[in-house]
């Protein structure tokens, strides 16, 4: 069934001459439901009526400050009745949100503003201008008409920055048709990971694509319930769960760990209380280990479906739902409108895209896919479909190529049954609680202090988040006082927490290849071995 003609659950379907716009999504929901809850978020609860009434006003509001359809309005805030307000107020304005990551510092909010060339940055709490733009403290309000929702799907509504291969954070262009087809694409699965009516709990940061498009963008879509968190407690989000009878979950592997460890030390009844009425819990950002997925099965009496995708990709591509089939360390199978190749790799599972390598011809749902392919091959995921990106900020780069695929830089194979699991992540990025840190960022600012000659960065393992960040330093001649303690506070004033190195280890030199690049392969050696000593000793201590 093509993705249009699946309905939204008790909503009509998007489609053309109906919801052309995110934005819209409010509007048909007030329409639609209008006193059906939209909003949870402490003591505040709003309807839907109430909620388009304020996006109205924020809408104005942005208007009567001078801003125009495709001008950017960076928000800062965390997941708030604010956010909601803020975010659909400038797209219903025709403005491009550029979300921000709240644990950012100022130099960090800088490259997005100047990068993005921002009009606008929305906070939370009173602060000053920064790089020359101006500073909303929450949504701006007007009692002005209200713009009517854009009228074109192909307008850039999102500007999520992710790491790219420059080192930097770069800009991911995603329209508001990209938005509304991984939305349709999800609400295809059977069953779908959001309903109508359902009560949705949103822990996952609204900032970042998976918690603005797989949890609000559904919530919004089907005129469901948001429940938000902003300041993620485990005991006191399975209290809200149970209180607020909180139906679906989107999380990360961090959260159901922290959610187990209640468990571990109040019992097991707190958190099937938690989760006693959840339908679907779906796991997403960083891979799922069999031990928590197996732990949530037989203590908490959840599955969870776990999924996979990035940023560009809106950011869904592939879902155990899709296939059926719960199982841990497994990514499922491609969602309905989208289609996954894996492409050869002339170096093995862990090298990098070779331009000069083709796709192979077994892509997922295809009839005329290869059936004789070898089955536990691994090959780089490629993906197709109208929910990808339009390239890079500003002109469009690396974006998919003129056949519509996107080479993600993630290798998998496909199991005995027909199903992906990853073998590895991007190269070199490290995945902190599903957020992408890129070495050459966190390198670079190593760097600049005048006790380093040269770092390295690579993710160790790490229970809590799935990988940490590791620098490996050679200390600049005459620096020996140099310590690790100075290194991460040096790190701390201009990256957010979790792009801080955990550990730095000194060296006399850095390995490196023919072409004089640092090995990293070698050096992920090193910091596996010393991560596992770490944990040795600890374990030994605690004993």
């Amino acid at each position: 069934m093509p993705v249009d003609e699946v309905p939204a659950l008790g909503l009509p379907a998007a489609g053309p001459g109906e919801v052309r716009s995110f934005s819209a999504l409010v509007r048909r929901a007030a329409r639609a439901a209008g006193d059906a809850p939209a909003v949870i978020a402490g003591g505040t609860r709003l309807s839907w009526a109430e909620v388009d009434e304020r996006v109205d006003r924020a809408a104005a509001g942005y208007r009567a400050l001078g801003l125009a359809p495709g001008d950017r309005a960076a928000v800062q805030l965390g997941n708030t009745v604010d956010w909601v307000v803020a975010v659909m107020g400038a797209l219903r304005a025709g403005l491009v949100v550029v979300p921000v990551n709240t644990a950012y510092t100022d130099p960090e909010v800088t490259h997005l503003l100047t990068d993005s060339g921002a009009r606008l940055l929305v906070v939370g709490a009173e602060r000053a201008e920064l790089a020359g733009v101006p500073v909303s403290v929450g949504p701006p309000t007007s009692a002005d008409p209200a713009p009517a929702d854009p009228d074109d799907p192909d307008a850039l509504a999102l500007l999520a920055y992710t790491s790219g291969t420059t080192g930097r954070p770069r800009g991911a262009m995603l329209t508001h048709a990209a938005l509304l087809a991984n939305q349709q694409q999800l609400l295809a699965l059977d069953p779908p990971p959001v309903r109508t009516g359902d009560r949705v709990l949103l822990v996952l940061p609204l900032f970042h694509v998976y918690g603005f498009n797989s949890g609000w963008g559904l919530v919004a879509e089907t005129a469901a319930c948001a429940v938000l968190v902003e300041e993620f407690d485990p005991v006191a989000t399975l209290r809200l769960m149970a209180a607020e009878e909180v139906t679906a979950v989107p999380g990360a592997p961090p959260m159901y760990a922290a959610w187990l460890a209640v468990a571990d030390a109040e019992g097991d009844a707190v958190l099937r209380r938690g989760f006693a009425a959840v339908r679907t819990a779906s796991c997403g950002a960083a891979p799922m280990s069999g031990a928590l997925f197996h732990a949530m099965r037989s203590r908490a009496a959840v599955t969870v479906w776990e999924g996979y995708g990035l940023t560009e990709a809106a950011p869904v591509l592939s879902s155990t739902l899709a296939t059926g089939r719960a199982k841990p360390e497994c990514i499922g199978g491609p969602l309905p409108g989208v289609e996954l190749a894996l492409r050869d790799t002339a170096g093995g599972p862990t090298a990098g895209p070779d331009p000069g390598s083709r796709v192979r011809g077994d892509v997922f749902g295809d009839p005329f896919a290869d059936d004789d392919a070898d089955g536990d091959e691994a090959g780089e995921i490629c993906a197709r479909g109208p929910n990808l990106f339009s390239g890079y900020w500003p002109d469009g780069s690396d974006g998919p190529d003129t056949d519509g695929w996107l080479l993600t830089g993630d290798i998998a194979y496909r199991d005995a049954d027909g199903d992906l699991k990853l073998v590895d992540r991007r190269r070199d990025l490290v995945l902190v609680s599903g957020f992408n840190v890129y070495p050459g960022e966190v390198e670079r600012v190593l760097d600049e202090h005048p006790g380093v000659a040269e770092s390295a960065v690579i993710g160790v393992p790490d229970p809590r988040t799935g990988e940490a960040v590791h620098a490996v330093v050679v200390r600049a001649a005459g620096a020996e006082e140099v310590t690790e303690a100075a290194l991460r506070e040096h790190a701390a004033r201009s990256l957010a927490r979790f792009k801080v190195p955990v550990g730095v280890h000194f060296v006399p030199e850095l390995p490196h290849s023919l072409a004089g690049k640092v090995s990293r392969a070698r050096l992920r050696e090193l910091g596996l071995e010393r991560a596992a000593a770490a944990a040795a000793d600890e374990e030994a201590t605690g004993a």
